[in-house]
């Protein structure tokens, strides 16, 4: 692959992460403070390949012939002498075609010596591929899948004070501020308060379906689950990766989960309902 080639497919990948940057489709990749740092990426890529390509695409500069005599220029004796001896009238003499820049290394339009020319390898263009599929496809965010393969991220966390809950009935808070409250602070700073949460259905270790939400540290590569349980008015007949909001209140059950035998706590559902999947998947 020539170097327009690679210009091309760098410009393409750098547009696909302003295009990502722009849009809320870079929240399925990485956490939102990155964003300014996605944008600076995609502007340096797309002046690296938009600079390549006005280097390879300029018109080369032609080459002046110096005077007769002079340096590089023909001999002083005339258009039949030639260095180092004469040329017989009416004959002439084999020069080979050497480059201005040195000796005759090979042509530098692709071909060798013996007229074949060089291709570059075309598997090379398969790097176009992922630049396409950043562009054209919109994957989904971390779901069920993900969640059900990976351990509960509150394992590592350790037992601290937390403020009060906000005003509001019910209080919207993320799954990770409930479960951390439930599980390390055992329901103190939530009490009898009515909490609203949004997540995501996977379906548990003994079939009953339980509340997950996908938290990163960076980006998409390191997110981890946080799981609820569910017990009361339970969501039921959704498949897994439906998005559901629930209200309910703080209950003291615990249960293990399968993968990393950490502990999940559990909410009392007291009612539910379907949601589109939202903007910031992502606690």
């Amino acid at each position: 692959m020539n170097r327009q080639a690679q210009a091309v497919i760098l410009l393409l990948l750098g547009g696909a992460v302003i295009r990502a940057s722009v849009t809320d489709l870079y929240l399925r990749y990485v956490k939102e403070g990155l964003r300014p740092f996605l944008i600076a990426a995609g502007l340096l890529l797309v002046a690296g390949a938009i600079m390549t390509l006005w280097y390879e695409l300029r018109p080369a500069a032609p080459r002046a012939l110096a005077p007769a005599g002079e340096p590089g220029g023909a001999p002083a004796g005339g258009d039949g002498a030639a260095v180092g001896g004469s040329v017989p009238a009416g004959g002439s003499v084999d020069v080979p075609d050497v480059d201005a820049g040195g000796p005759a290394s090979g042509p530098a339009d692709g071909h060798d010596g013996h007229g074949h020319a060089h291709h570059e390898p075309r598997v090379g263009w398969l790097l176009i591929l992922p630049v396409l599929g950043l562009l054209l496809v919109a994957p989904p965010a971390l779901g069920s899948y993900a969640a059900g393969q990976a351990g509960t991220a509150l394992s590592s966390q350790q037992q601290s004070d937390y403020p009060p809950l906000p005003e509001g009935d019910p209080v919207q808070v993320s799954v990770l501020d409930y479960a951390s409250r439930a599980l390390f602070d055992r329901g103190t700073s939530i009490g009898d308060r009515r909490v609203q949460l949004t997540g995501f259905i996977v379906t548990g270790a003994d079939g009953q379906p339980i509340l997950a939400r996908m938290v990163l540290s960076c980006c998409a590569a390191d997110g981890r689950p946080v799981k609820l349980g569910l017990t009361g008015d339970v969501p039921a007949g959704l498949p897994e990766d439906s998005w559901v909001e629930v209200i309910g209140r703080y209950s003291d059950r615990l249960g293990r989960d399968p993968v990393n035998d950490a502990e999940i706590p559990y909410l009392e559902v007291e009612s539910w309902r379907q949601v589109p999947v939202p903007k910031r998947p992502y606690d």
